[in-house]
């Protein structure tokens, strides 16, 4: 392959259904091709003068990608190549391959609830397998009686046949990329994840398409980067893949578990909003900027995002850049320390601001942390907030919570803080983002040097860590006497990814109070826990498929590989996992004796057990580390 005149450049997105479609097509021996083609054209793309993007292979081949409207490749006919195979040619799904994968369209407007008769349960509801202990989901299937909904358990969703028969899908070819793995689970097993994720919206269940999304965005994230720093993200979307399919095609599932398309900005009317802090964005697909967040009267969240293509250069510089949102006058540092009152505003299911043609903002003096409806947010106990977010599963991420803190001391790479209430427990504050060219780190490292200063902190809660916070912005306590020092142009704040605080910021060494705490490693009940044995399995799993499971069963014996998980009282986790071993390494015989590949539906079944019994057992550990001690 060559490259063309016109300089690189990238490959527009491409629809999951396009790919599908293309790889679909392709004939068995093309497809053992497929993803060396996908790895060998993914660099060669070059512009063209139309929009277009073209790559060539050898000379007498070219694959060219015309882009719709929306940016991204939307329809089959977009997609042309030159050779005679077209478009059941390798060349076509080789590029449509190596494309990002563009996201779904936006649903105009909401769906008008469905009408059509309720549907019996799919085939995948199931009790669990006798000798596996635990169950994913309700026992229901062909020829068993529906189970009435338990106390605390959301009512099940009257589903259609056509959603049924699309949850059932979409947990088979789950079933198999989980059994296969990263290293065997290449464009034709992420083919038919998309298939079914297709499937799926037309079905009206965007909630599993979005999930099935995850899952093959994370494969191959995973078998570009060739490394585990992407394991336990992909395991965790592998298991929401695999919980919301499961629930879906067993006709059990809530309401909320169809979940909604993703919506465009509707109208919000007349806002007034202040600002709270601003933080930096970057990601690992080089889109760069800032997000700020706002508070309205009535305590309602709110953000102003300016994301683009640019990488760390963007993320720093988009701190200073103007507010694009009717006409406002103020950039990003001044709208943080400041507010607007808006006209006609869009805003977001999440929140976030539109900058629509009939928008119209002007500027509001900005609020203290200490007035309402700021003062709010520091108000609420951390471990009523952090409970409350772990027993919502539907809230995307964590929202800001506020506290005060008194500085204890640097600990490795973080901070360790201890909240400013009676009995209260030692707080871990990490950088929100760690990259060494942000002044995250840089900033807590010279909190660090200042035990006994007081804070007050506005960041993000952790769920992954026991009693972390990643910090967003810190002020002076009010009343306190060692506390920050910081101008009066920043409104009693500091946003700890843009601005720098300084030795002028800090009050004298000889001010310190002298019995401050000493610096040690705080108690972390998630690290101490054993489960990291059920971690590792499961991401062993995610990594080489069942076949590494099953080895990691041989290595040795079931009841001594998990002996402390029993001595530590996490029995249930110890049998869970022995299970998940126990069904990797079965294999069944065929009518001749001979040895057979298993359906990978028990498999995957053991393997969400196991994986929805760790969730739940380290988020109750994170849960717990964020109530004070005992006495």
């Amino acid at each position: 392959m060559s490259q063309l005149p016109g300089g690189p450049a990238a490959l527009p997105p491409v629809a999951p259904e396009v790919l599908a479609e293309a790889v679909g097509v392709l004939t068995a021996r093309l497809r053992k091709k497929l993803d060396a083609a996908i790895a060998a054209c993914a660099a060669d793309a070059a512009a063209g003068a139309d929009g277009s993007t073209t790559v060539r292979f050898g000379e007498d081949t070219l694959v060219t990608l015309r882009p719709g409207p929306s940016g991204a490749v939307t329809a089959a006919g977009q997609a042309v190549c030159s050779c005679l195979l077209a478009p059941r040619c390798l060349h076509r799904a080789a590029v449509l391959g190596a494309a990002p994968l563009a996201d779904p369209p936006p649903a105009p407007e909401a769906q008008a609830p469905s009408t059509t008769q309720p549907a019996q349960p799919g085939p995948l509801a199931q009790p669990a397998q006798p000798g596996r202990p635990g169950r994913s989901v309700p026992p229901q299937g062909p020829g068993q009686p529906g189970r009435p909904a338990e106390a605390g358990e959301p009512a099940a969703h009257t589903l259609t046949d056509g959603q049924l028969q699309a949850a059932a899908a979409l947990w088979r070819a789950a079933a198999e990329a989980l059994a296969a793995g990263v290293t065997a689970g290449g464009a034709v097993v992420q083919t038919e994840v998309l298939r079914a994720a297709h499937t799926a919206r037309l079905a009206g269940l965007p909630r599993a398409e979005a999930a099935a999304l995850r899952v093959v965005r994370g494969l191959r994230a995973a078998r570009a980067l060739q490394a585990a720093q992407g394991l336990p993200d992909l395991t965790e979307a592998f298991r929401v893949l695999l919980h919301t399919a499961g629930l879906l095609a067993s006709g059990a599932a809530g309401p909320a578990l169809t979940g909604t398309a993703r919506r465009t900005y509707a109208p919000g009317g007349s806002l007034r909003v202040h600002g709270l802090c601003r933080e930096p964005v970057l990601s690992a697909t080089g889109y760069g900027g800032v997000v700020t967040h706002l508070i309205a009267p009535d305590g309602a969240r709110h953000s102003v995002a300016d994301v683009r293509p640019g990488g760390l250069a963007r993320a720093r510089g988009a701190g200073g850049a103007s507010v694009a949102l009717g006409g406002a006058v103020l950039d990003h540092a001044g709208l943080a320390r400041g507010g607007l009152r808006i006209a006609g505003a869009t805003v977001s299911p999440e929140g976030r601001l539109g900058a629509g043609r009939g928008v119209k903002a002007t500027p509001l003096p900005g609020i203290d942390w200490t007035e309402e409806p700021a003062a709010a947010l520091f108000a609420r106990p951390p471990a009523e907030a952090v409970a409350a977010r772990l027993a919502d599963e539907e809230e995307p991420e964590p929202a800001l919570l506020g506290c005060d803190v008194t500085v204890i001391g640097a600990s490795g790479d973080h901070l360790l803080v201890r909240e400013d209430r009676p009995g209260a427990p030692v707080l871990r504050l990490r950088p929100a983002h760690p990259h060494p060219e942000l002044p995250h780190a840089a900033n807590l490292r010279r909190l660090g040097g200042y035990p006994g200063l007081h804070l007050r902190v506005l960041g993000r809660p952790d769920l992954d860590r026991a009693a972390t916070l990643r910090p967003l912005a810190v002020g002076p306590v009010p009343g306190a006497a060692y506390t920050l020092r910081l101008p009066e142009a920043w409104l009693g704040r500091a946003d700890l990814g843009y601005d720098r605080l300084q030795g002028s910021h800090f009050p004298p060494a000889a001010a310190a109070p002298p019995d401050a705490d000493p610096a040690a490693a705080a108690p972390d009940p998630l690290a101490d826990s054993p489960l990291w044995q059920v971690r590792r399995l499961l991401e062993a799993g995610v990594a080489g498929g069942r076949r590494a499971v099953a080895e990691a069963a041989r290595d040795s014996a079931p009841r001594a590989a998990y002996g402390s998980l029993r001595r530590a009282g996490l029995t249930a986790a110890a049998d869970l996992a022995e299970a998940l071993a126990a069904e990797a390494d079965r294999r069944p015989r065929d009518a001749f004796g001979r040895l057979a590949d298993p359906a990978p539906d028990g498999y995957a079944w053991a393997w969400l057990a196991a994986a929805t019994h760790l969730r739940a057992a380290e988020r109750s550990l994170v849960a717990a580390s964020w109530e004070p001690p005992p006495r």
